[in-house]
Parts: structure tokens; C-alpha cells; sequence
């Protein structure tokens, strides 16, 4: 499952956003509010194509994909030395695929600095791991024979340059091979960081960029929490009327959710019938056996060939029997990579 930790200075909206996202939940472990552990909610990726996909399979059931969201209780500057228990609140991100980082972007008030707070933070605590990491590695290494501990020390020296003059991790140049190396360490500055703005109501519909400065964010979502909490009170179809009002295509938590999952470079596939219509997490690029194993690791080791239509082809073919006539099914082999979109049966052999 995929999990996005919530963080951002004290008062900055993040809880009243967490307690809006968790009105949606489908299901929560219920941690105490403002101690060093986090709360969790765990809410659906909205996707208005399986409701269509259920419609034309007549499924019993619709299972949507789900998104983990961690709130991490307000971090303050000095976090990384422990301050306001900062480490153990730390140690919640560590465990984190992504992070949104909450700003409270108010014109009489907002400042680039709190996400610089936040980055150094972030920075300190990953320098603080490397330096270790490199103290041990040297101990183990004693004689540089071992080619695997040189390479890692090389690459930690790499990223620990960068960090003391407070760049992020992700911003050092690494291979497949050379991230793998050092994946155990967790950084947190080699995460993805989707930055949530908490913008006022009259904002929401400006279209006019919230930030000029070049080295601030490429991921950004523009959010009211305030709003976002009383439009998780209302139906669905008054949530529906209430953006249509405010001349918004889609609520921010929608917004957020689907940035989230598009962050770390998600795609959705699809499997449907008359059983259920359910939505499958995988890596974009990921090919057609990978996407089997996500259902079942049985249906990887066995893969003979997958059954693949675009959700659209399927829609308005009708059904299956109709898009196999009209031959927009086709059948694939194990160098597929699988399209956003596809509806997939798969065919496998038990041995």
C-alpha cells in the first residue's frame, strides 16, 4: 500500500486537512492525537472509471486502490536534534514512499522559509544517518578490499556533500544500482516531496503561479483546509454542487490523492467482472507479468499471456463478447508494458 506522510510547521493546517482526508477513510487505526505516535487513515484514489468499467460487468463489488496517509505530528525547527521529540517524529517519515509537506500560504503571512525550516530538518537528520553510515562502513572495511562497501562509502561521500551545503539527496545524480545500494538508509531527502499549499477560499480559483523563486517545488497542489473540512460533512452529490459553485473541477483532497499516487510515478490498471471491478497499483513501465504478481504472485510464475483492452474500447464496445468481436481485445506476451487504463484478464499455467 502506498503510504505519504503528512508534515509541516505547527499551525499550518495540517491536522484540520488530516481530519478532512480521514472523513473519507475506509478504515483507521486509531492512535491518540498529539503524542509522538501518528494518526493513519487509509482513503480510496478516486477514479471515476471504475463505476463505468462496473456498470458495463455488472459487478457485485467496486474496489477502488487506497492511498496510506500518515500525519506526523507538527514539526518545529531544531527537529532533528530532538527538539519537540522531533527525532521519534522523524523516524514515522523514514517509513513513508512520499511526503507532503503542508504551507500555510497566506499572502499577510506566508514565507518560502517554512519550507526551508522543514528541508533542513529533513537534511540534518539524513546527514546525521550518513555520517554514521560512513563511520561504520570504513570500520568494516579496514583493508578496501571489499568493492561493494568502497562503491557505497563513494556514493554516501556523494550525497553528504550535497547535504552540508543543504541540498536535498535527490538532487545527486544516482543510478538503479547506486540507490539500491544505500535503500536500507531510508533518506528522507530522497523522497518524493509533493508540497501542499493551504491557500484561502478566494484563492482557490487564481489561476496566477504560487511561487516564482526556481528552486522551490515542481510538485505542488493548492488546498483550502478549512473548506476541504466542511466539505467532507456533505454528501457526495453536495459536495458535488458546492465546487461547482465555487467554479472548482475537483476537490483538494481529490487533488492531493491523485498527486500523491502520481508523484511516485503510479499507473492503474484494471481487472473486471461480474465478481468485482477492482483497480491495481503498479510502476509506469512496469511489464504485463509484474502486473500479474500484483494480483497474485501464482499468476507471475506462470504467465502465459494477458487479455488487454483499453477502458475506453471496453466501455463503448459494451462487454467483453462485443470487444472481442469488434477485436479491441488483444492478447500480449511477457515484453507488454502495461498502459494506464488497461483492463487486464490474465492467463496463467499452476504447476
Amino acid at each position: 500500500m502506498l503510504k505519504v506522510g503528512i508534515v509541516g510547521l505547527p499551525n499550518v493546517g495540517k491536522s484540520t486537512l488530516f481530519k478532512a482526508l480521514t472523513k473519507k477513510q475506509v478504515n483507521i487505526a486509531d492512535y491518540p492525537f498529539c503524542t509522538i505516535e501518528p494518526n493513519i487513515g487509509i482513503v480510496e484514489v478516486p477514479d471515476e472509471r471504475l463505476k463505468k468499467l462496473a456498470t458495463i460487468s455488472h459487478s457485485a463489488k467496486i474496489i477502488p486502490t487506497v492511498i496510506e496517509f500518515i500525519d506526523i505530528a507538527g514539526l518545529v525547527k531544531g527537529a532533528s536534534k530532538g527538539e519537540g521529540l522531533g527525532n521519534k517524529f522523524l523516524s514515522h517519515i523514514k517509513e513513508v514512499d512520499a511526503i507532503a509537506h503542508v504551507v500555510k500560504k497566506f499572502k499577510e503571512d506566508y514565507s518560502q522559509s517554512d519550507i526551508q525550516i522543514i528541508n533542513l530538518e529533513l537534511i540534518l537528520s539524513d546527514l546525521n544517518v550518513i555520517e554514521k553510515k560512513i563511520e561504520t562502513s570504513k570500520k568494516q572495511n579496514k583493508n578496501n578490499s571489499d568493492k561493494i562497501l568502497l562503491k557505497t562509502i563513494e556514493i554516501l561521500e556523494k550525497i553528504k556533500n550535497n547535504l552540508e551545503y543543504e541540498k536535498l539527496a535527490k538532487s545527486v545524480d544516482l543510478s538503479e544500482e547506486e540507490k539500491n545500494l544505500i535503500k536500507e538508509l531510508n533518506l528522507l531527502t530522497l523522497k518524493p516531496i509533493l508540497y501542499v499549499f493551504n491557500i484561502n477560499e478566494k484563492e482557490l480559483t487564481n489561476s496566477q503561479p504560487l511561487i516564482s523563486n526556481s528552486q522551490f517545488p515542481t510538485f505542488y497542489c493548492k488546498i483550502c483546509a478549512k473548506l476541504e473540512a466542511e466539505l467532507a460533512d456533505l454528501s457526495e452529490e453536495e459536495t458535488r454542487e458546492y465546487i461547482k459553485e465555487l467554479k472548482i473541477k475537483n476537490t483538494g483532497l481529490d487533488q492531493l490523492i491523485t498527486a500523491s499516487y502520481e508523484i511516485l510515478n503510479l499507473i492503474t490498471f484494471f481487472t473486471s467482472g461480474p465478481q468485482e471491478t477492482r483497480a491495481w497499483t503498479i510502476i509506469k513501465g512496469a511489464k504485463a507479468p509484474e502486473a500479474a504478481g500484483k494480483i497474485h504472485t501464482d499468476f507471475q510464475k506462470g504467465f502465459i499471456k494477458a487479455e488487454v483492452i483499453n477502458w475506453q474500447n471496453f466501455i463503448e464496445a459494451g462487454d467483453e463478447v462485443k470487444a472481442k468481436e469488434k477485436g479491441l481485445m488483444r492478447l500480449e506476451g511477457k515484453d507488454y508494458i502495461v498502459q494506464d487504463g488497461d483492463v487486464i484478464h490474465f492467463k496463467f499455467s499452476v504447476n
